[in-house]
């Protein structure tokens, strides 16, 4: 007899059909299987747009039980506000229906068994039946990526402003410079009973606005130069109680409630406490008729699930400062724009919209992250997480007040901004210095050179055509390497740090600069000030 190789046997082909039979089986089981555990929520739903078919996610994605949602309409799962439109929507799918996938997927609202609404989205197919058409929904919650794009997107804003304040900030610091530098020498030389001092005054202190506002845009933008050190947390809160207490007046009750020995972090103390100045205005302003303004510190950690959540965090210890009142509260609305510069709720001249756009700059700078809540009625809670440090705190601006005094050193300063560099010239003259003077680095060289005296310190410009103040500190300490020096700058941090300055051991004096820090800082480099005598 001819046997065909192909055909199976006898006893062959009864255990292929039993193969056969038991993949169908298991295929059988191995579909409610990945039905159920599918990180979808995946709904059925017939023509007449009843669910028929709900998987173990639609529940906890919902918050309703199979039972409760078998044989509803499927627009149970959508805000009241969508429902009418999307029976429309159902009926056109049911006559053309087509398959919508994720990629192209639309961005809808769900509502869980409680009310609450949450941003989805949705990619469709159907399915064919002897039964009828059955349209199938995959859903995916996407409040976390809605979150985090909504954080990308602020801080590209504040990318964008930054960029803006920063090219503006260079220019006009040196203006402020030279308005506020002659404006206290007439201030110098004008009678406390001359009319025209009390004009001087107002000039100085609209100038001092100018600078303060200058800070604030480049704080919030994150390109404020700072020379941070390591301090203790709960020292620079307790520095800040009595000047809080009068900030906040006497119809708010402060508390300070700060954990023992909290621990260190890296930043800058005077920008903390223009944070805890700027919560602390707003929060006094939240409570019109008084209330309690709680000022509390703690250490955390922040774990991957947070992370995730927060841009730009990362898993670790930190230190949490958190700001609460018992104000009126904010809505969703309000609380989604805080941050944003120039926002405000307050009436037009009360506030400049940047007061916590400043405080986000801040915390962002260091490291850390802030989060905020509040309920209407109930007040808000500001958490400002800064990344702990185990070093030990930095002694430095801890000892008494170096008093100002005459100095007698020979000073070479370059500058190339005329205005500026006049200014600054009679500045160390009136405080009895011995000048040099040079627009630019090269000729900085040259004076240098020609003169046969000691130079004890050099104070420059960093940004400056031809050769910037790090490349003339270089040269200079070549021929003379004793100097010291002290940089000067008006531009933002990214700029600065560009030409290497902000670094430990490192002077620098930030525009617009006035004649006490000015002097101040130059007695702290060259060594104490003459007290005066008895």
């Amino acid at each position: 007899m001819e046997v065909n190789p192909q055909a199976p046997s006898g006893g062959s082909g009864t255990a292929a059909r039993k193969d056969l039979a038991s993949i169908l089986h298991n295929s059988e089981q191995l579909v409610p299987a990945l039905l159920e555990s599918a990180s979808q929520a995946i709904i059925g739903a017939d023509r007449t747009g009843n669910i028929v078919l709900a998987n173990a996610k639609t529940e906890a994605m919902f918050g309703f039980a199979r039972s409760e949602l078998l044989g509803q309409p499927i627009e149970i799962l959508l805000p009241e506000s969508l429902r009418e439109k999307h029976t429309a929507d159902r009926s056109n799918y049911a006559a053309h229906p087509r398959v919508r996938p994720m990629g192209i997927g639309l961005e809808l609202s769900g509502r869980r068994k409680d009310g609450t609404e949450f941003p989805v989205e949705v990619s469709l197919s159907y399915v064919q039946t002897d039964a009828g058409l059955f349209g199938m929904a995959f859903v995916t919650d996407i409040t976390q990526r809605k979150r985090l794009e909504e954080q990308l997107m602020h801080a590209q804003k504040m990318e964008a402003v930054g960029r803006l304040a920063g090219g503006v900030a260079h220019d006009f610091n040196n203006m402020l410079t030279v308005i506020s530098g002659y404006n206290q020498m007439i201030l110098d030389h004008v009678s406390p009973l001359d009319p025209i001092r009390g004009y001087a005054e107002e000039i100085l202190k609209a100038s001092d606005r100018a600078a303060a506002l200058t800070n604030q845009l480049l704080a919030f933008s994150r390109r404020q130069v700072v020379q941070p050190r390591v301090f203790d947390v709960n020292s620079v809160l307790l520095h800040t109680e009595k000047m809080l207490r009068r900030l906040i007046g006497e119809d708010v009750e402060l508390d300070l409630s700060l954990y023992p020995d909290v621990g260190n972090i890296k930043a800058d103390p005077g920008h903390l406490e223009q944070a805890i100045f700027n919560l602390s205005t707003n929060a006094r302003d939240a409570m019109p008729n008084g209330g309690r303004l709680t000022i509390e510190t703690a250490p955390v950690t922040l774990d991957d699930t947070y992370s995730k959540t927060h841009l730009g965090v990362e898993p670790g210890e930190y230190i949490m400062i958190a700001v609460t009142d018992t104000g009126h509260g904010m809505d969703m609305e309000t609380k989604r724009r805080i941050f944003e510069p120039f926002f405000t709720t307050k009436e037009r001249g009360k506030g400049t919209g940047l007061g916590l756009a400043t405080v986000y700059g801040i915390v962002k700078q260091a490291g850390g992250d802030i989060w905020v809540y509040s309920e209407i009625g109930k007040g808000t809670t500001f958490k400002l997480y800064f990344p702990k440090v185990s070093d030990a705190a930095d002694a430095s601006g801890d000892g008494p007040e170096t008093v100002l005094g005459q100095g007698h050193e020979t000073i070479l300063v370059v500058e190339d901004e005329q205005g500026v560099r006049e200014l600054t010239s009679r500045i160390l003259k009136q405080l009895g210095y011995n000048v040099l003077v040079a627009a630019s680095g090269p000729e900085a060289l040259q004076t240098a050179a020609e003169y046969p005296g000691e130079i004890s310190l050099l104070l420059t410009d960093v940004v400056m055509p031809n050769m910037s103040g790090t490349q003339l500190s270089q040269e200079l300490r070549r021929v003379r390497p004793g100097v010291k020096v002290v940089y000067v700058s008006g531009y933002t941090e990214n700029t600065v740090n560009h030409h290497g300055v902000v670094e430990p051991g490192v002077s620098f004096l930030a525009k617009p600069f006035s004649r006490d820090s000015l002097a101040r800082k130059l007695r702290e480099i060259l060594g104490k000030a003459r007290r005066p005598r008895n």
